[in-house]
């Protein structure tokens, strides 16, 4: 029996020792965790009871001891609350393998399903409204509760992330515990820790709950909200959604980062530098041996000067789908072999880099085609001014958080709720950005009013000296329905994305049916001002992407070439002198881009695009020189 006992351990630790590991469970403890996980043991209650506590009635004297006590209050919903103690006789002893205790998580969801659970999952609501202290007394969901929940429910929220999967998949995964575990309190010296475990064999995620110190009877079950989190400033901020502060005397100016940021960058991208080479020069009739692995490309270039290799070696170009990082080895070995990619243009295509090298044209505020954005890992504390002195002014306070590095408005969520926003920053790495409250609207036929954005397709032929270029077509995207500045959770009417949603209807329009369309909706701005506007927002984003040396900006490679799309909104500002226009703005840059739409409706394309970007021939080509 102890050697299946031990082969049992061995197997758990094989599977979830990783992750134990993180988040410092003791591994004292692991063997009796293991027993509990197999057997679905949850013996909280022989240890622990929860107890209400009574609100000291306004007019009392407090003492410092209470309103210290009440400073530390977990749970503030509008009812009761509660505190969790050690009821067992015998007290707690941490150097007891047997204290671990699991937790049971009461609901479990993606932020962007949480309002159709509520509304459909039989006594969900009733049972959130409860352990949140909010009335609910119906049977059937009604629309107040389940906007009192989903405002709520940021002060309950834990997160976790699976590491395995599709994108789809490893978009974070929000969690409530149930009564016992959403019970215990915030304290700055917990007696407990806690942290999640998904559990292999099950598939099912547990909290895990064990002490940091020996407790007796009474004493009080309290964890840190803030874990691993030193920095006083920080903590305060992460913890106001339970510790509500004074506003924060802190500046919301918001420099860019020293040079050492964009070290630390290069460095945790593994990204080796190339050697100052000269340009390359080749015969002008040279025939180019094109090595790639992106199918639209070896199905659709048919130029003369193109014929496609499987040997990498023989290549005189790579075009490659995934990051090339080694440029050191390739221009010393082989600085003549061009690359459909720069060193370093991260800065471009990696949302947080994009609002820190955007600054350099526009100052602290950054520049009017970028909507105002703070990277919510390094710059919490002044993003939480600037929110609060915008609500104090009475100005539209909406953002849009955005994971760094994900596409295809996965995990991206619009609110104006500033709890919500604080506890994003704990699911992945992310930004926020001011949701544009006013875009410049497409009228549909069939829906009204709609949201849409432009995508460009960018050729970078240089860096230094910049040549910038772009694909005379452009892209379309609609919103499915009326824009309206509320129902923020609804996908269709804030999003324009469309293509990926199963059973959703995308609406295509080109570009050539688009503008006299656009022109009969708004004949004050004809297409070809919007486009020259968009065109200098272009020019001005990648002279400052280029404006410094690598890796404070992009590597001026002499070999490197490169496509983008650039995607934007328009939205309606006020010019120097009074007058209404369509100011554009940029909400990201795409490295290699999905073409397939480019291909399918203009079968030149690949053609067009190496011609100008390894050629230098731009005649007969469907490109518009911008820089």
């Amino acid at each position: 029996m102890a050697g299946d006992g031990e082969e049992d351990l061995a197997a758990f630790v094989a599977l979830h020792g990783a992750a134990l590991r993180a988040s410092r469970v003791p591994t004292q403890y692991w063997e009796s965790l293991s027993r509990k996980l197999r057997g679905e043991v949850f013996d909280a209650g022989d240890y622990f009871g929860i107890m209400q506590v009574e609100e000291v009635d306004e007019e009392e004297e407090v003492d410092e001891e209470m309103e210290e006590q009440s400073k530390k209050k977990p749970n503030p919903g509008n009812g009761p609350c509660f505190k969790v103690i050690v009821t067992n006789e015998n007290g707690l002893q941490a150097s007891n393998p047997d204290s671990v205790f699991l937790v049971d998580h009461a609901w479990t969801y993606r932020a962007q399903h949480a309002r159709q659970q509520l509304r459909r999952v039989p006594g969900l609501l009733h049972r959130m409204a409860n352990l949140m202290g909010i009335p609910f007394h119906g049977e059937i969901p009604d629309e107040g509760s389940i906007e009192q929940v989903l405002q709520e429910m940021w002060k309950y929220n834990q997160t976790y992330q699976l590491s395995q999967g599709s994108a789809e998949e490893k978009v974070p995964v929000w969690y409530i515990m149930d009564e016992f575990g959403s019970r215990i309190q915030h304290s700055d010296q917990p007696s407990f820790a806690a942290a999640p475990l998904f559990y292999m064999p099950q598939q099912i995620a547990y909290t895990i709950l064990w002490p940091l110190r020996d407790l007796e009877t009474g004493d009080e079950v309290t964890r840190d909200y803030a874990y691993g989190e030193t920095d006083r400033l920080i903590r305060r901020c992460v913890l106001s959604p339970w510790v509500p502060t004074e506003e924060l005397d802190v500046s919301c100016f918001t420099p860019e980062p020293p040079d050492e940021h964009y070290q630390a960058i290069l460095a945790e991208n593994k990204e080796k530098l190339p050697v100052a080479i000269n340009p390359p020069v080749y015969a002008k009739d040279k025939v180019f041996k094109v090595f790639t692995d992106i199918q639209q490309v070896l199905n659709n270039l048919t130029h003369p000067r193109f014929e496609f290799t499987d040997n990498e070696g023989e290549a005189d170009i790579l075009y490659n789908f995934s990051h090339f990082k080694d440029y050191r080895k390739l221009s010393e070995e082989r600085p003549e072999v061009m690359v459909n990619q720069f060193p370093c243009e991260n800065l471009l295509t990696v949302k947080d880099c994009l609002a820190s090298i955007a600054r350099r044209a526009g100052g602290p505020d950054g520049p009017r085609w970028l909507p105002r954005t703070f990277n919510l890992q390094t710059e919490l504390p002044q993003f939480i001014s600037y929110f609060q002195q915008r609500d104090r002014r009475g100005e539209d306070n909406h953002w849009i958080c955005k994971p760094w590095n994900l596409a295809r408005s996965l995990d991206t969520h619009i609110t104006n709720n500033l709890n919500s926003i604080i506890r994003h920053r704990e699911s992945s790495p992310k930004v926020v950005c001011k949701y544009v409250e006013e875009p410049v609207l497409f009228e549909r036929d069939d829906v009204g009013l709609v949201k849409f954005d432009v995508r460009y397709v960018v050729l970078l032929r240089s860096a230094r000296p910049l040549r910038l270029y772009g694909y005379d077509v452009f892209w379309l995207r609609f919103s499915n329905r009326a824009f309206s500045l509320d129902d923020l959770d609804d996908y269709e009417k804030h999003f324009t994305v469309m293509n990926y949603a199963p059973g959703v209807t995308l609406k295509q329009v080109h570009c050539e049916d688009f503008i006299p369309l656009f022109e009969k909706q708004y004949p004050e701005h004809p297409w070809t001002m919007v486009q020259a506007s968009i065109f200098k927002a272009f020019a001005e984003l990648f002279q400052v992407a280029t404006s410094k040396p690598a890796p404070l900006g992009i590597c001026d490679y002499p070999s490197s070439r490169a496509i983008y799309a650039i995607d934007l909104m328009l939205k309606w500002d006020t010019s120097s002198d009074g007058k209404r226009i369509m100011q554009p703005q940029i909400l990201e840059v795409n490295f290699n881009p999905d073409c397939d739409r480019a291909c399918q409706y203009h079968p030149t394309f690949f053609n067009d695009v190496f011609s100008t970007l390894f050629l230098d021939e731009t005649d007969n080509c469907h490109v518009t020189r911008i820089v």
